[in-house]
């Protein structure tokens, strides 16, 4: 009889949503207690290893810490323990619910049989839904049980699908992503901010804070676009609204058969029925488009294929078109079961986002039904064998047609999206042949459309993918202007030892030098002059609201090692960080922090995310915070009262820049280099202490850091109160 394991233990699960100790990216920390697991890694489990392969066969391609294919497997083989384990299983069913991560750590902790596990955690309740998935399957494969594997990873994808960003705001992201441009997302949708504070703009799938509403009232509305594209001279198809099916037939002689009629107001080309020559199939397509739109447009027919091609920022960046859907009988099926057998099988068909084709309804699609009601055909309907049978006239517009885009046709195209005022924009064509112009074919254009999806572009089901998401970010942020990063100057100060006063007085010189700041410390939230919170702001949500703000031009954040160790940093990279000393592991055994040596790890994260243009400013006078230097991306300062500390002295013989104090002076020194930036009186308001005196060099080379010159610093000096008055907030003063 086998013996049933003990189920591992999930203690603490934690979300760290920026930078933390792990890595740049957020992560969910998970603590674990194996219990009696603990005495049996995974060679001693009989038959373990192979029943958790054979669950997951892909587990073969992580490389694991051996830095090869199958160096998992070989960890496995030679015995890992079950918090190991269940950190791969966990990525894997994210792999295979299609949220690709590669990163993750398993790390024993002080008390036996714990440990801490972590992965890369996009969205917090995908890596939840994993993890729980993960947990299960892990404790199956120990004992010797089933686990539904499909229906694990579609519980994951389930919640990945409801959580996860859209793949064309997913897109845009991405696109950002590789320019560096940091994003926020504002709410559980598609609304992302990209960039911070002052410099951010907003996008909302593919629409864009540069959207205007009037531009996009105008697209919805079909007959208003069709005047004003017409007054220009870009060729549409004549055409006008109809009340009823009576009115439909009447416009329709009136603007000669064939006609299309269509909703005014409709997206996705719900409700369109083309090519209509009949009044019962006029009268019928208006009872259709009536169920999709607020009210009824007769069109000319134009003959041709549909195309939608994509417009930012006044240039057509990508083109796809469409194709009819046809199927061939065979004397035996319907017609219901050949669209199944012969279109909706293909794989590029699906109803979500992620596929490039929509499956096609043979019952209940209204333009369908009126295309086979045209052909003389129900659903049910069995066409003798070899017949071709018409299902859509112009399927998904997903064939990659943007480099044979015609010259007059692209400008025609970008006239069309200028003239209703929108900045991205698809418009729909109908033509023979993209590649030539539209009069010589009488082709038209016959929508212009806000929020464009970009599927179509990112995963044609014929041709070449389009870097869509990269055009919107370089329209929104063009790489050549000064703002191209979308990051506004970013203090971050580290440490425990008066970094609140620290970040006060950085703010306060910032503000000084004619920018708009704000401020997140222990003493409350600042905006510019004004205390707008009294609580202890040095977290990562007040943080956040000061980089969401559009008001704010600079930002400064106090972060202190529980900070970093519960929620992680507020932001994603730093011009400068501060750390100023490794103090405070006494307060913080709940994280299995037990010594300095571990809060060189922890505080290491400010020193991390500097950025290479960006510097590090670190004390100088404990050389384990100086020796931070060696991991800083940029510049380091090093500060501290005495000029000949070890480390001090070796920075400046290295041409390094370092703040000290001489004879009651401020020195600002480049290697060998100095200016003096303020006298024995100036320096005395910051109090007689040596500790006093760190806190004013700590704010010093940090203003110097940001290239706030010496007379304005010294000035700071003298304006700055640092004591914080206790006023009402309506009153309070910065500081």
């Amino acid at each position: 009889m086998k013996t049933k394991r003990d189920d591992l233990q999930l203690l603490r699960i934690n979300y760290l949503r920026g930078p933390n100790v792990w890595t740049y990216r957020p992560v969910l920390e998970v603590w674990l207690d194996l219990g009696e697991l603990e005495d049996s890694p995974s060679h001693e489990l009989p038959g373990f290893n192979e029943r958790l392969v054979a669950m997951l066969p892909a587990l073969a391609e992580h490389h694991c810490g051996v830095g090869e294919r199958g160096g998992f497997l070989q960890r496995l083989v030679a015995g890992t323990w079950a918090g190991h384990v269940l950190e791969h299983v966990v990525i894997e069913l994210l792999n295979l619910a299609g949220m690709p991560t590669g990163f993750g750590q398993t790390r024993s902790m002080a008390k036996r049989g714990v440990y801490r596990m972590v992965f890369r955690a996009r969205d917090e309740q995908v890596a939840r839904a994993a993890l729980a998935q993960g947990h299960r399957l892990l404790m199956a494969a120990i004992n010797d049980e089933s686990f539904d594997v499909p229906a694990g990873v579609a519980a994951v994808r389930e919640k990945l699908d409801d959580c996860y960003l859209g793949p064309s705001t997913a897109a845009i992201v991405a696109a950002a992503t590789d320019r560096r441009i940091p994003h926020l997302r504002l709410n559980d949708g598609n609304l992302v901010q990209l960039g911070h504070g002052a410099r951010q703009r907003r996008i909302w799938t593919a629409e864009t804070d540069r959207t205007s509403a009037i531009a996009e009232g105008i697209a919805g509305d079909k007959d208003l676009t069709k005047s004003l594209l017409q007054a220009v001279g870009v060729p549409v198809p004549e055409g006008r609204v109809a009340k009823s099916p009576a009115e439909a037939w009447e416009a329709a002689e009136d603007i000669g058969l064939p006609v299309v009629v269509k909703p005014s107001d409709g997206n996705h080309g719900r409700g369109v029925t083309l090519d209509l020559g009949t009044r019962e199939e006029v009268e019928a397509a208006w009872a259709v488009a009536d169920r999709h739109g607020s009210e009824v447009l007769v069109e000319r027919y134009v003959r041709g294929d549909e195309h939608r091609l994509l417009v930012v920022g006044g240039k057509v960046v990508a083109a796809a078109r469409g194709q009819a859907a046809w199927v061939t009988g065979d004397g035996v099926a319907n017609v219901a079961e050949l669209v199944d057998a012969q279109i909706n099988s293909d794989p590029r068909r699906g109803l979500t986002e992620d596929h490039p084709l929509n499956r096609l309804n043979a019952r209940e699609d209204g333009v369908i039904l009126l295309d086979l009601q045209r052909q003389g055909l129900t659903p049910d309907s069995v066409p003798a064998a070899g017949k071709r049978v018409l299902v859509q006239r112009n399927g998904n517009v997903a064939i990659d047609c943007t480099d044979q885009v015609h010259p007059d046709v692209a400008h025609l195209v970008s006239l069309a999206a200028r003239v209703v005022g929108l900045d991205v924009a698809g418009v729909d064509v109908v033509a023979e042949d993209i590649g030539k112009p539209l009069a010589a074919q009488g082709g038209a254009i016959v929508e212009v459309n806000a929020g464009p999806g970009l599927l179509s572009h990112l995963k044609p089901a014929e041709g070449s993918p389009r870097p869509v998401g990269r055009a919107i970010v370089d329209h929104l942020f063009p790489p050549t202007e000064h703002e191209a990063s979308g990051r506004i100057p970013i203090v971050g100060v580290a440490g425990s030892r008066g970094t609140a006063t620290i970040a006060r007085l950085v703010a306060w010189l910032v503000h000084l030098s004619g920018r708009r700041v704000g401020l997140a410390c222990r003493d409350g939230l600042f905006l510019d002059r004004r205390r707008v919170e009294r609580s202890d702001c040095a977290r990562w949500e007040p943080g956040r609201r000061l980089l969401i703000n559009r008001n704010v031009e600079a930002a400064v954040f106090e972060n202190g090692a529980e900070t970093i160790l519960r929620e992680g940093l507020a932001y994603d990279r730093c011009q400068v960080g501060v750390v100023t000393d490794l103090d405070g592991a006494e307060a913080l055994a709940e994280f299995d922090i037990e010594g300095a040596d571990q809060m060189v790890k922890v505080l290491r994260t400010q020193v991390d995310v500097v950025l290479a243009e960006g510097v590090a400013v670190l004390n100088g006078a404990d050389a384990r915070v100086a020796g931070l230097a060696e991991l800083c991306d940029g510049e380091v300062i090093l500060y501290a009262c005495d000029a000949n500390a070890a480390a001090m002295r070796q920075h400046r013989e290295g041409g390094g820049r370092a703040v000290y104090v001489r004879d009651g002076r401020i020195v600002l020194a480049r290697g060998a280099a100095e200016t003096l930036l303020s006298d024995g009186e100036r320096l005395s308001q910051a109090g007689s202490t040596a500790a006093a005196t760190q806190v004013l060099l700590a704010a010093v080379a940090t203003a110097w850091a940001l290239g706030i010159s010496p007379d304005l610093i010294a000035a700071g000096i003298e304006t700055f109160e640092f004591r914080l008055p206790d006023v009402a907030p309506s009153q309070a003063g910065l500081f």
